[in-house]
């Protein structure tokens, strides 16, 4: 029988996310997952091909630390390693965790535009259930089940079809030391205490229920290529359509084209615009109506056409001194 080591680096090769050659940029925390992926690539696409990037927050005692792990390891493979320093640049207030997110995805994508690279993330099956639940509980979005995609534009995630524990075994059967992140253990963050919390009662009620979210979610994801194919059909690649014709669709494709359209302004995910379906459906067809949607969309019907801009920004009254 194979080993996991093995059985890792058999399926990142079959699934082809990470080829031979192919530069990818590896976002490289130092945790097992990220040390696993880092080493994953550079036996799949070789070493010349392979960069990291370790971004240092300064919000942990042990980030030094970190760091100078990050460093080593990859002085150790052969691979070129960029160091983000964002101690300095933290928020007073607002989401710690968002910002971070920002920070090192917007790093990321700098360092793989320079290199015409793919950018890696170490996001595991066990991510994707906990991601999946946080977003099912934070969002009513069909989007919650579909989970993450193995591929999203230049992001790839090759481990996705591997769990925490397996990468923690890939490092021990290639000799490979990481770091653990102790805020991890905190129930501080709503995505740790569904870790610590939910997805331990979730096996208490069926022993299989990760497996079962994961092919659950894999089912869905099969089925909303079905759905994208009607979306199109209607809309035939128009970025407007007749609130005729939307009217006299089944509401269950109506909210998918208008969150289409909707998400398509801003080339990313507008939440909540699907559910404002009875507002727009409800715009005269007549002169020119306008019903602003979350996320900075506006929706429009001119002359019984529907179209989605960004939303104009509120204009500054004038004054008797204004010319």
């Amino acid at each position: 029988m194979p080993g996991v080591a093995e059985t890792i680096l058999a399926g990142v090769r079959a699934d082809g996310l990470l080829s031979p050659g192919q530069p990818v940029v590896v976002m490289l925390s130092g945790g097992r997952d990220s040390t696993c992926l880092l080493d994953a690539a550079v036996a799949v696409a070789g070493a010349d091909a392979v960069a990291a990037l370790h971004v240092n927050y300064g919000l942990r005692a042990e980030a030094e630390d970190d760091e100078r792990h990050c460093r080593e390891l990859c002085a150790a493979m052969g691979v070129e390693l960029t160091v983000r320093r964002a101690g300095g640049e933290r928020p007073a207030s607002g989401n710690v965790q968002d910002w971070a997110r920002r920070v090192r995805y917007a790093a990321a994508a700098a360092l793989a535009a320079a290199r015409a690279a793919d950018i890696a993330a170490g996001h595991t099956a066990t991510d994707q259930v906990e991601t999946i639940l946080y977003r099912i509980a934070s969002s009513p979005s069909r989007r919650a089940l579909l989970g993450m995609s193995p591929r999203d534009g230049a992001l790839i995630r090759p481990l996705l079809a591997f769990t925490r524990e397996q990468t923690g075994a890939y490092c021990q059967d290639r000799g490979l030391a990481w770091r653990e992140d102790e805020s991890n253990a905190s129930d501080a963050y709503a995505r740790s205490r569904i870790r610590h919390r939910l997805v331990p009662a979730l096996r208490q009620v069926h022993p299989g229920a990760e497996r079962n979210v994961l092919m659950l979610a894999e089912r869905l994801r099969d089925e909303a290529e079905v759905l994208d194919a009607l979306v199109e059909r209607e809309l035939g690649g128009r970025a407007e359509i007749e609130l005729k014709q939307l009217r006299a669709l089944a509401p269950a494709i109506a909210r998918l084209i208008v969150q289409r359209l909707a998400d398509g302004v801003g080339g990313r995910p507008t939440p909540g615009a699907a559910r404002r379906l009875d507002e727009i459906l409800a715009l005269r067809e007549v002169g020119v109506m306008h019903l602003d949607l979350p996320g900075g969309v506006r929706a429009t019907v001119a002359s019984g056409l529907l179209s989605f801009s960004s939303t104009p920004p509120p204009r500054t009254p004038r004054t008797a001194a204004d010319p």
